[in-house]
């Protein structure tokens, strides 16, 4: 049987590429003949330019010469990103006519936006029409599945389970610890990892809050990876996480794209694995980390709960303050618990009590979420200062927090000329304009950095002063020269 696939392909680096070659291979070794056709210059077969309605309709000239078509499915292949109702309607309908062209289409779905489906007027229709026309579908979970179910109108019995990591092989042969010789890892010590793509979805910056203060224990985090795309909110993200990681002991970010061997090898390395995601569909991480028995903690989201069903070794967590217990309960060898001290509630006059109470709550809301936080010179209700840095930082930096990242304005509008001219444009003076905007971004991000270390400086300075003072016995100077006296010299 002659099999056309579809798909992102080498050396792009790409999650998805990574996943097409393994499928690829294991169609091989069932006795098909593959090729490969990807959306750019690869190792593929072909090469075609799949985005909008053209790219669609090209690729239905293609499909007809093959007993098959397998599609690695991701919206950006097909849809132009940012795009219209306008454009999505018409590139749906074109990839109806490919997929109809063929004689028998899988499609396997790694990412798509339900709404889509439920959309009213000619999009929704359109969507709904696209996959209705295809013969197979393929998701990783059952909730995937009824989802689709639901927001598209397919008949169920279209819409089939397959592991997510049925085709996945060992990439690696080291055992862990040469895994971490070779990555310049202690021999001792837990070691949590986060991998993959860096994005604000992915909630890296989740798991770098929950390890703060696991650092002191010999504990690290290694986060490893690359923005995917290069877009302001993306670059803005990355500088966010590379601040927030340097900034935190024992967490380190290690950047730059990883080869399948060098992924695999993390995963060996380490102790456990934390996929803190916002969203997801499902996960070829904890795949590759059941190839190698590696334990996960991972938020409940998308197709999560499903998939780690048959493991024993993954832990599901449902928020932040969860993921922060787990994580410690993992570093202290299964003991549960993270050891947050709480001191007794302090008293004191009916004058003082409030906002000394305040800040009782304000110092343990910092520790539930891993914020540092500088005691002064004595306990709370006994008289002494207490600085909370985390408080002070913030302070600092909230202006320039509520300023949003910069975005070039997306090229839409209501009718097809105008937004035909500024996508025109935008194509034209997209080269001049992004690295401005990345460069504003970057030097917003750099700031906020500068006055967070600025404001924790300070005001471990200041602490240090007053609790040296109070050591000492000795006032301040201005409470001196209230009294009188003039400084010495």
């Amino acid at each position: 049987m002659r099999v056309l696939m579809v798909s992102p392909y080498p050396p792009l680096r790409d999650g998805i590429a990574a996943y097409a070659v393994q499928a690829v291979a294991a169609l091989r070794a069932a006795g098909e003949d593959v090729e490969v056709l990807s959306p750019g210059p690869s190792a593929a077969h072909h090469h075609l330019d799949l985005v909008g309605p053209r790219g669609a309709l090209a690729l239905a000239k293609r499909s007809r010469h093959y007993d098959k078509v397998v599609v690695q499915f991701h919206p950006d292949v097909f849809y132009p990103v940012p795009s219209s109702s306008r454009q999505r309607t018409a590139t749906s309908t074109a990839l109806t006519a490919a997929f109809r062209a063929a004689r028998e289409v899988e499609v396997r779905v790694h990412e798509i936006d339900y709404r889509t489906g439920r959309a009213l007027g000619p999009e929704g229709l359109a969507a709904r029409t696209l996959w209705r026309s295809v013969t197979r579908i393929v998701v990783h979970t059952e909730s995937e599945r009824a989802d689709f179910v639901r927001a598209f109108g397919v008949r169920p019995e279209r819409v089939v389970l397959a592991p997510h990591g049925e085709h996945f092989a060992r990439r690696t042969r080291h055992d862990r610890a040469s895994a971490r010789r070779s990555l310049g890892l202690p021999a001792e010590g837990h070691v949590f990892l986060a991998i993959g793509f860096i994005q604000p979805h992915k909630g890296f910056d989740r798991a770098v809050r929950a390890f703060t203060g696991l650092g002191a224990s010999g504990a690290q985090l290694h986060v490893v990876g690359s923005v995917r795309v290069e877009e302001p909110a993306y670059v803005a993200h990355f500088n966010e996480l590379q601040a927030m990681t340097s900034a935190t002991a024992g967490a380190e970010l290690h950047t730059g794209f990883v080869s399948d061997e060098l992924f695999d090898r993390w995963l060996v390395a380490a102790d456990t694995v934390v996929l803190p995601y916002r969203e997801i569909w499902s996960s070829g991480v904890m795949e590759r980390a059941a190839l190698y028995g590696t334990p996960v903690i991972a938020t409940a989201v998308g197709g999560l709960p499903q998939q780690a069903a048959a493991r024993s070794d993954v832990v599901l967590v449902e928020d932040d303050a969860e993921l922060r217990d787990q994580m410690w309960t993992a570093a202290r060898g299964g003991v549960d618990g993270a050891p947050v001290e709480r001191a007794p509630w302090p008293s004191a006059g009916a004058d003082e009590l409030q906002p000394t109470v305040q800040s009782e709550v304000r110092r343990r809301a910092a520790l539930d979420r891993g914020s540092p936080v500088v005691t002064g010179a004595g306990p709370l209700g006994s008289g002494g200062a207490t600085t909370l840095v985390s408080e002070d930082v913030a302070r600092a930096t909230a202006p320039l927090r509520r300023v949003s990242p910069l975005q070039l304005p997306p090229p839409t509008a209501h009718r097809s000329g105008p937004a035909l001219v500024k996508r025109v444009v935008r194509r034209l003076t997209a080269w001049q304009l992004e690295p401005v905007v990345g460069q504003i971004n970057a030097l917003r991000a750099a700031t906020v950095e500068a006055l967070e270390r600025s404001a924790a400086l300070g005001d471990t300075a200041s602490t240090r002063g007053v609790a040296g003072q109070a050591a000492s016995g000795s006032e301040p100077a201005s409470a001196s020269r209230s009294a009188g006296e003039r400084p010495a010299g």
